[in-house]
């Protein structure tokens, strides 16, 4: 069963740091840009970053310079480094892995919260 699972998220103040980390089982991981989304209720699911396997990265601006996306092939495990969180980054983060030719095959975590507060 191929499947994502997130972890990291919490509670944090502003210009705080978190790390999200998201494992992959039962699929080709090397064959999967990894990436994360988050979404804010009432709003659309929207890209934060991802990355391919060989390291091509991209992110939206409004994360440029603040979070980091890395990938590690040998533990299948992708994680998004969050640094200077401020409260309009507080969102439900969602991991995703999407088949470089196979669009069919396309696999959503559950989600984790991340709450940046004063």
């Amino acid at each position: 069963q191929k499947q994502v699972v997130e972890s990291g998220g919490g509670l944090v103040q502003p210009g705080g740091s978190l790390r999200l980390s998201c494992a992959a089982s039962g699929m080709i991981f090397s064959r999967y840009t990894m990436g994360w989304y988050r979404q804010a209720p009432g709003k659309q699911r929207e890209l934060v970053a991802d990355i391919r396997s060989g390291g091509t990265t991209n992110y939206q601006d409004f994360v440029t310079g603040r979070f980091t996306i890395s990938r590690d092939d040998a533990k299948n495990t992708v994680y998004l480094q969050m640094n200077s969180l401020q409260p309009e980054d507080t969102d439900v983060y969602y991991c995703n892995a999407r088949h470089l030719w196979l669009p069919a095959y396309n696999y959503w975590g559950q989600g984790t919260q991340v709450t940046v507060y004063s």
